[in-house]
Parts: structure tokens; C-alpha cells; sequence
């Protein structure tokens, strides 16, 4: 019995570090991104993932029209937004 809770201890340990080293902070990023997407809004300046910057024009539950360089738009998908960049 003795050998089998040294066993599962350092296990349980190396699990522990595991979690919070590794999984919890990815899902507080993953929360933050989430929040950030149902938080946008029309006229909010953001950066897509590849790196477009632009103004939010139109938005739906799954798309985004953005307005770049003064008249030309695009449609992404709301989860290619990677941040606001709203000047408060």
C-alpha cells in the first residue's frame, strides 16, 4: 500500500503543475478572446489575425465587414478579429 501512495503522489503533483502552468492559463486567454468578440461593435478599430487594420462596419453573429483605407470593405469571420484597438 506504501509503495503504491509514493507512486501517485509525484503523479499527482506533476498533474497539479501541469494544470496550472499550462491549461488554466489557456482558458483565461480563451475567456478574454470570447469576451472580446461578443463585445464588438460597429466603429471599433481593430486588427485581424493576418494583420488588417480597419473599422468595424457591420457585424452579425458570425461576420464582420470592415472598412479599410476609406471606402474599400471586407468580410471576415468575427473570430479573425484578434484585438480592439479603440483609442479611450
Amino acid at each position: 500500500m506504501e509503495g503504491l501512495a509514493g507512486a501517485l503522489v509525484p503523479l499527482l503533483l506533476m498533474f497539479a503543475i501541469f494544470y496550472f502552468l499550462l491549461i488554466r492559463p489557456q482558458q483565461k486567454r480563451q475567456k478574454k478572446v470570447q469576451e472580446m468578440h461578443s463585445a464588438l461593435q460597429k466603429g471599433d478599430k481593430i486588427i485581424t489575425i493576418g494583420g488588417l487594420h480597419g473599422t468595424i462596419d457591420a457585424i452579425d453573429e458570425n461576420r464582420v465587414v470592415i472598412d479599410v483605407d476609406g471606402g474599400n470593405k471586407l468580410t471576415f469571420d468575427r473570430q479573425a478579429i484578434r484585438e480592439v484597438t479603440n483609442q479611450d
